[in-house]
């Protein structure tokens, strides 16, 4: 998933201290509670620490109730920018990782995702939207499951994935 809206500038003048809009906050929201429908919220997230990330994952955590699980978000430099969010999916999926969410930015959602299926995607990876990708765990080929559109809220199925 990437960050929702942020703010353009932090009072502290650095990048990684922009927070969410409050309208981005209300997309993040909106995302949220469309997962929950669709019964496709994350088992766990794994977030960027920029504030931005942070907040988002917050606001998925806090919606679909993964909060009140034992599971909580925990801040991986890997997906922060510059990172290997790559070598981070391998070693989730070797633990057997299940439905992990990463909350990142861009351009390196866009490179993590044309690395695992080995194409990019379609359409730019706008703010707050989700693309879930069944990574294989012996190395082999990943698939596309569904794009979540977060302005129509929206879940474009990949053929052959369907709900569930």
């Amino acid at each position: 998933m990437r960050h929702g809206p942020a703010e353009e500038a932090a009072e502290s003048g650095l990048d990684e201290d922009r927070a969410l809009t409050p309208s981005g906050r209300e997309r993040v929201r909106n995302v949220a509670k469309a997962l929950l429908d669709a019964h496709e919220q994350p088992a766990c997230i794994f977030t960027s620490p920029l504030v931005r990330a942070a907040q988002t994952a917050e606001i998925i955590a806090l919606i679909t109730h993964l909060s009140e699980k034992a599971a909580t978000v925990e801040a991986r430099r890997e997906i922060a920018p510059g990172g290997s969010g790559v070598g981070l999916v391998r070693r989730l999926t070797s633990e057997r990782r299940r439905r992990a969410m990463l909350v990142g930015h861009e351009p390196d959602l866009s490179e993590l995702v044309s690395s695992l299926l080995g194409k990019g995607l379609q359409q730019p990876f706008e703010k707050a939207m989700v693309v879930c990708i069944r990574v294989s765990p012996a190395g082999g080929h990943s698939r596309l499951r569904f794009v979540l559109d977060p302005k129509t809220l929206h879940l474009d199925w990949a053929p052959g994935s369907g709900p569930g």
